[in-house]
């Protein structure tokens, strides 16, 4: 039986749903906004987040209210079904095409969640898995000009602190000589699968060479391998490649250039809750290890990654951590690596204190 089959008869009912946005001021230096998706029914609420990155797609979102058809009867499979064959942009094309698993995955993510709370299951329940402490790293860019200070900052609160980190052109020798002697820094993202975004770093062979050696015991992500150069530089450090922003799906995973030893998911880039649960199958059945990643969740949707995290790779270097270290001055009072085990009773909730007011329970 494969994982998504151990929910995917779970029943629940729709009577309403509504939409709720979130935004907060980031460390990367732009505010971020989100869509809490609550979707009602027999006295229970499921929530999911959207984590679409473009501000205008949530206001479209937003001002248009709940216009689809959701009520009524449906088991797990049958409202990702209904969901999939519904275009959950209908005002405007997205900002972004992934934006549109990032929206199907808040309501199949609400979905699953009030599928729990009504049968009074939780996830761990329903998987037969007992959640772990999660393991976490901090996702940081070094800022213009890149320096180590913010690194150095969160240690002194938080020693022992593991970080994900995104080079850039303008790292240079020293900075990745300083980087080494922290030995603190578990992740590089290459941030070469990006494409017209904000973050987007071009193939660059010097970079490559400068990070790969330098940091010799850092997983390297995203890579952009197009260039003969780059492919070169990063040839005897195919062990270490792992993929992110390509993968949202099995086929993707079966398509790399070279078989994974790791592989980052973001729940939210697989849009279906069954590709997501397929590619943890294919990843266990195949001896690939998966560590879970974020979108700078405002909301509910960051502790259901660290669930996911907790019940299927919590020793990993996952980029789940608290919201909190987000902030532009993050709080010294942040829990530390790991994170306890948090789940609620029932549903797909981790952390229940830390919903945002309104969206725990009904609010319609």
């Amino acid at each position: 039986m494969s994982t998504f089959d151990l929910l995917s008869g779970l029943g629940l009912e729709i009577e309403s749903y509504d939409l709720a946005g979130l935004e907060r001021d980031v460390s990367s230096d732009f505010t971020r906004r989100t869509t809490i998706v609550s979707l009602h029914g027999a006295g229970e609420t499921g929530v999911g987040e959207d984590v679409t990155y473009s501000a205008d797609d949530h206001e479209r979102f937003q001002q248009a209210g709940a216009v689809h058809a959701l009520h009524g009867a449906h088991t797990v499979d049958s409202f990702s079904g209904l969901v999939g064959s519904i275009d959950l942009f209908p005002a405007a094309e997205p900002g972004m095409a992934a934006a549109r698993h990032y929206r199907r995955w808040a309501f199949e993510s609400a979905a699953l969640d009030l599928a729990l709370r009504q049968a009074g299951r939780s996830l761990a329940d329903a998987l037969g898995r007992e959640p772990q402490p999660v393991s976490f790293v901090v996702s940081l860019r070094l800022g213009d000009p890149p320096r180590v200070e913010r690194l150095l900052s969160l240690l002194a609160e938080h020693p022992g602190t593991r970080f994900k980190l995104d080079p850039t052109s303008d790292w240079d020798a020293a900075l990745v000589e300083e980087l080494s002697a922290l030995g603190a820094v578990d992740t590089v993202d290459l941030k070469g699968a990006y494409h017209g975004t904000v973050v987007d770093q071009p193939a660059d062979a010097a970079l490559y060479r400068l990070v790969a050696e330098g940091l010799p015991d850092a997983w390297i992500e995203d890579p952009d391998l197009s260039t003969a150069e780059a492919d070169e530089v990063l040839e005897l450090h195919h062990d270490r490649i792992t993929w992110d922003a390509i993968i949202h799906s099995v086929s993707d995973i079966e398509a790399l250039p070279f078989r994974p030893r790791t592989l980052n998911f973001k729940p939210s880039r697989f849009g279906s809750l069954r590709a997501l649960l397929d590619a943890y199958d294919h990843c266990e059945q195949h001896g690939i290890a998966v560590y879970g990643g974020g979108q700078f969740e405002l909301g509910p949707g960051r502790g259901q990654i660290q669930y996911l995290a907790s019940l299927f790779h919590p020793d990993t270097p996952n980029d789940v951590a608290p919201s909190g270290y987000n902030d532009s001055t993050p709080a010294p009072d942040l829990p530390s690596s790991p994170l306890a085990p948090d789940p609620s009773e029932t549903g797909f909730r981790w952390g229940e204190s830390r919903l945002p007011p309104g969206v725990a329970g009904r609010t319609v």
